[in-house]
């Protein structure tokens, strides 16, 4: 065999991708920089982080102690000779997994600076975070099973603070088991106008979506203010507290993060796995797919368009009433104006960010829940400014959208209303 046909095709690049390359370098560079400058010279100290609480069965004294300011050079050399790489001759496929390991470094660099001298728990971060991204990952969830048979649920905000609203006022008023089959409902009752307005009148799905968001904040805020805070009683429902996985909860640093959590979060896991299992592997996944792609086929091939639009639609409805009550039955146990706060936007992102899959989904959800979970954690380490840590989950939707998202193609009548001939 000759070397010229042993040799590899030169791999050409577009330029956009050329682009995309040298502005992710210059990001890296000044990255690097910023790391450098704020993070070594602002470390005094080591930073020590729990891997295990004192409470854990097997290693509750795991530790790992690291230089801060080591952590901080080391990220900074990283961070300077990716974006070097990016420069001359980019990375190609691996451009978002580098750019996804960059980050990671990036914040474990953070985190490093702001636990130099102190003591940081991964642990309690780590399981905060899980908590933190049910609510995001049920609505991207929700967000999921409408977008794949073609309708977009905007209303996600908007169920998840009815279902907040329904939980507290029925968890107190008879109890929480009660109050989460309410809370449920009432995000069903919201599918099913969603539904209504988008499939049957073709109504303009987003326009429909926005009109929910704004009807529930404002329903739930006059109610809250009518009935609840004249009568306590009815804003104080029982919370489900942890429940520990035997066996599971005692392995070390993983157990306590996965398998010592409350109802919702397994509920999550539960719904991830047969979500994923009924797109790819049921007739009835086949089905919505084909809805979501080629209505007009699959309504050659027998499907009813309609009756899996609705269904799928008022399933989403009861998923993201499900993950609002956590806000209540699975948090503090009390009702607070738009204590949703976003979340069901950020659920939105969390599935473009996991490309209509399930699993990717609530990957995505985690992320902006380990945001989330920094803040509040940050917040006691360094006097940071209250506003800034703010933003950091609103921060972290947009680099994950705009950085590691890329182009993604939603579903192909995705929004488009069908019209039966």
């Amino acid at each position: 065999m000759t070397a010229a046909a042993e040799a590899q095709p030169a791999v050409v690049r577009t330029p956009k991708e050329i682009r995309r390359a040298r502005i992710l370098g210059v990001v890296y560079l000044l990255l690097a920089l910023f790391v450098l400058f704020v993070f070594a010279r602002g470390a005094e100290g080591d930073a020590t982080f729990g891997l295990a609480r004192p409470t854990d069965r097997f290693l509750n004294d795991l530790q790992l102690t690291l230089p801060a300011a080591g952590v901080a050079y080391a990220v900074a050399i990283l961070l300077a000779f990716a974006g070097t790489v990016q420069l001359i001759r980019g990375l190609g496929k691996w451009t978002n997994a580098v750019l996804a390991v960059m980050l990671i470094f990036l914040v474990f660099a953070f985190l490093a600076w702001a636990a130099a001298g102190k003591q940081f728990s991964l642990v309690g971060m780590f399981r905060t975070s899980i908590s933190l991204g049910v609510p995001i990952a049920l609505g991207a969830l929700s967000g999921v099973l409408c977008e794949r048979v073609a309708v977009i649920n905007i209303a996600i905000e908007g169920m998840l603070l009815a279902g907040a609203f329904t939980g507290a006022l029925v968890g107190s008023a008879v109890n929480s088991w009660i109050g989460l089959v309410a809370a449920t409902a009432s995000g069903v009752i919201l599918a099913w106008v969603l539904a209504v307005l988008a499939i049957r009148y073709r109504v303009d799905q987003i326009i429909v979506g926005v009109v929910i968001n704004i009807f529930v904040a404002g329903l739930t805020a006059f109610l809250a203010t009518r009935i609840m805070e004249p009568n306590p009683g009815l804003n104080s429902a029982a919370v489900f507290g942890p429940i520990g996985v035997p066996l599971l909860k005692d392995i070390p640093f993983v157990g306590p993060i996965l398998f010592d959590q409350n109802l919702f979060v397994y509920a999550m896991y539960v719904i991830t796995a047969a979500l994923t299992f009924g797109l790819f592997r049921t007739r009835w996944g086949l089905r919505s797919r084909a809805v979501g792609e080629h209505p007009k086929a699959a309504d050659t091939l027998g499907v009813n368009v309609y009756r899996m639009r609705y269904l799928n639609v008022m399933m989403g409805g009861a998923v993201a009433g499900f993950g609002g009550a956590f806000f209540t039955l699975g948090s503090v146990g009390r009702f607070d104006d738009n204590m949703s706060a976003g979340r069901g936007f950020i659920g939105l992102a969390a599935m473009i960010f996991g490309r209509w899959h399930p699993v990717g989904a609530v990957a995505g959800a985690m992320v902006f829940g380990f945001a989330d979970a920094v803040r509040i954690r940050i917040a006691l380490l360094r006097p940071i400014p209250s506003e800034f840590l703010a933003m950091a989950p609103y921060l972290a939707t947009i680099i994950v959208v705009a950085g590691l998202v890329g182009r993604a193609r939603p579903p192909a009548a995705d929004g488009q209303p069908y019209i039966k001939e």
